[in-house]
C-alpha cells in the first residue's frame, strides 16, 4: 500500500472521532474556564484529538476497534454530561463532580484527576465491554490497543500534573494537596478498569449479576471521586454548600 493509501486507510478509522471532538470543542466554548467540567474538558479534548492523529497515522494494531473503543470511551462521558444537564442524575462516579464543579475551595488539579477517576474507573470498564459486543469480540482482542489509550492517558497525566500543579509554597502550606494526590494512581485505575472489564464480560449471560457487579462499580468510582474533590484551599472556608 502506497503511502498516501495508507492514510487514507487509517483516516476513515480516526473519523468517527470527529463528532466527539466536534462536541467537546462546543462545551469548551460554552463553559467557564474554572467550572470543574471545563477542566477536565479541556484535558480529555486534548486525549481524543491525540488518539485521532494516532488513529490516522496507523499507531493501533487494530484501528477498526480502537476508534470503536474510543468512540464508546467519550460517549459515556458525553452522556453524563448531557443527563446532567437535562437535569437527570449522571452515573454515581460523576455525580460529585457536577456537584462540586463550581466549589471555590477545590484546585483544577482535584477537577482534572477526579474526571479521569470517573471516566477511566466506571466509563472505561463498560466501554470495552460495549466495544466486544460491537466487535464481536474478546477482551483479549483489545487488549493491545487499550494499552495504547491508557499510555495517551498516562502522558497526558504528567502533563496534567505539571501544568496544574500548585506551586512549592502552596504545596508547603497546603500539604494535603499533596497527600491527596499522591493517593490515586492512573495506572491503577487503568489496570483495575481492564480487570473489571474481563469480569463483567465473562457475567454477560447473567444479567441480574452482571448489573449488581456495575452498579457497584459505578458506586465505588464515585466514593473515590469524592475523595478526590475534598476542598482544601482557603476558599473552602465559608464556601458553604457547593451550587448542584
Amino acid at each position: 500500500m502506497t503511502q498516501t493509501g495508507h492514510l487514507a486507510h487509517t483516516d476513515r478509522f480516526a473519523a468517527p472521532l470527529d463528532p466527539v471532538v466536534r462536541r467537546m470543542r462546543a462545551l469548551r466554548a460554552d463553559l467557564p474556564a474554572r467550572d470543574g467540567i471545563a477542566v477536565f474538558n479541556r484535558i480529555y479534548l486534548t486525549v481524543t484529538e491525540e488518539i485521532g492523529r494516532l488513529l490516522a497515522h496507523g499507531a493501533f494494531a487494530d484501528p477498526r476497534a480502537a476508534a470503536t473503543l474510543d468512540v464508546l470511551f467519550a460517549g459515556r462521558y458525553l452522556a453524563a454530561v448531557e443527563a446532567a444537564t437535562a437535569g437527570r442524575r449522571p452515573p454515581a462516579c460523576w455525580r460529585p463532580l457536577f456537584q462540586y464543579r463550581r466549589h471555590p475551595g477545590i484546585h483544577p488539579l482535584q477537577f482534572a484527576l477526579a474526571g479521569i477517576n470517573a471516566h477511566i474507573g466506571h466509563d472505561l470498564t463498560l466501554a470495552v465491554v460495549d466495544s466486544c459486543r460491537e466487535l464481536d469480540a474478546e477482551p483479549a482482542a483489545l487488549e493491545r490497543d487499550f494499552d495504547r489509550v491508557g499510555d495517551a492517558l498516562a502522558a497526558l497525566e504528567e502533563r496534567i500534573r505539571e501544568e496544574l500543579m500548585p506551586g512549592p509554597d502552596l504545596l508547603e502550606v497546603a500539604d494535603p494537596m499533596t497527600h491527596l494526590l499522591a493517593s490515586w494512581s492512573l495506572e491503577r485505575a487503568r489496570d483495575a478498569s481492564w480487570s473489571a472489564a474481563k469480569v463483567l464480560w465473562q457475567l454477560r449471560e447473567l444479567p441480574g449479576l452482571a448489573r449488581e457487579f456495575t452498579d457497584r462499580l459505578d458506586d465505588g468510582v464515585g466514593l473515590v471521586t469524592r475523595c478526590l474533590l475534598t476542598p482544601l484551599s482557603a476558599g473552602a472556608r465559608g464556601a458553604g454548600r457547593p451550587r448542584p
